[in-house]
């Protein structure tokens, strides 16, 4: 059973940083790529980023790339997401999720309840 709990979410204003935390159960992290994905309201749950299992690759939505940075903590079973130079399009519902890296796609259609990011002044 895959188990993924978000964390770190919270109101920031532009421009500024927030780091985003996903703890998975041993299996799940051990086994999967894994994947950062946010809905905003009214739209489409998108691709944020992924990397894979070991660590070695990473890919990123073209909105984020160069501002965010994903990582992962085998030891911790911890999935990051730390996110800079944060803009009010970034506001959203951020769930880490089993990912396909290289087509930035959800492996699953499963969901937890994700953590809030508001970007706003």
């Amino acid at each position: 059973q895959v188990q993924l709990v978000e964390s770190g979410g919270g109101l920031v204003q532009p421009g500024g940083s927030l780091r985003l935390s996903c703890a998975a159960s041993l299996l799940t992290f051990r086994v999967y790529d894994l994947g950062w994905f946010r809905q905003a309201p009214g739209k489409e749950r998108e691709f944020v980023a992924a990397i894979t299992w070991a660590g070695n690759d990473t890919s990123y939505a073209t909105s984020v790339e160069g501002r965010f940075t994903i990582s992962r903590d085998n030891a911790k079973n911890t999935m990051y997401l730390q996110m800079s130079s944060l803009k009010p399009e970034d506001t959203a519902v951020y769930y880490c999720a089993p990912a396909n890296v290289k087509a930035g796609t959800a492996k699953f259609d499963h969901w937890g309840q994700g953590t809030q990011v508001t970007v706003s002044s």
